[in-house]
């Protein structure tokens, strides 16, 4: 098993039971006891942890995986679902993504739909201008499409949280109070068929229900693992969102629900 699968492994389970035994670990994991204590050594020295004799217990609620681990959960997925989001997206849009892997999936593609700039037919009276305008608060995405002459990337300012590389407060909200989007393009922890859509950071929920508020069309990504899982802090309620994206491996109950609080669903 890959380091960062058993990475994630380890704090989903201590998220659960709020403290780790060692040869516990390994029994579920299928390594040796000192895999895993290298591991917890690892994710002590990160902060995601704190260690203990024979073990481990929460750090908080820094059990949250960084960013960077968790980008091959659930790949093939969240890349399908990625280029599916990305051809919601007309040339001129104004579009706004929040962090996490899938949204960055999604900036990918777009940045790949987009190459070669504003896709105008003959004759076309379209105003010159960038062929994508994406408004975003996290630093990895903003990075990758800031080399892309084609789109006009702006960032929100804030305060950096080291996890998911997402920029939070006052200042993220000064700037998204000034902007209005076509189109929001939010990652999510959660989705309840009756709390709504969540984060597991209340800053992070707070910011991507103002992406919501400034958007005329708001489109959740998620893959199907997270439908019907609860986080910490709420973003906003199913009446706000238009359409769900997700993978085949959701549950038809789950659609149904969905689509009886008025979210579309699209499966790929």
């Amino acid at each position: 098993m890959p380091k960062h699968e058993r990475w994630n492994t380890l704090l989903e389970l201590l998220a659960a039971s709020g403290k780790l035994e060692v040869e516990e670990a390994a029994s579920t994991l299928d390594v040796s006891a000192a895999t895993i204590r290298r591991d917890l050594d690892e994710l002590a020295e990160q902060q995601l942890l704190v260690r203990t004799r024979g073990g481990a217990v929460a750090h908080g609620v820094s059990y949250e995986l960084p960013l960077r681990y968790k980008s091959t959960r659930h790949a093939p997925q969240k890349r399908r679902i990625a280029e599916a989001a990305a051809d919601l997206v007309a040339p001129g849009e104004v579009v706004g993504l929040n962090g996490g892997t899938t949204t960055t999936e999604v900036a990918r593609a777009l940045a790949l739909r987009f190459a070669s700039g504003r896709p105008e037919g003959p004759g076309s009276t379209a105003p010159a201008g960038p062929a994508l305008t994406v408004v975003t608060n996290a630093l990895n995405i903003a990075g990758e499409l800031a080399v892309r002459p084609q789109i006009k990337i702006v960032t929100t300012g804030g305060v950096a949280r080291p996890q998911t590389y997402e920029l939070v407060g006052p200042l993220t909200v000064g700037v998204l109070n000034e902007v209005v989007l076509d189109v929001v393009v939010l990652g999510v922890d959660g989705v309840d068929p009756h709390l709504g859509v969540m984060a597991h950071q209340e800053d992070e929920a707070s910011i991507s229900r103002l992406f919501a508020e400034r958007a005329s069309r708001v489109v959740v990504v998620t893959d199907s693992s997270k439908l019907g899982r609860r986080a910490f802090a709420r973003i906003c309620g199913l009446d706000r969102i238009d359409l769900l994206v997700t993978d085949t491996g959701i549950s038809p109950e789950a659609a149904a629900q969905l689509t009886e609080a008025g979210v579309e669903v699209l499966t790929v």
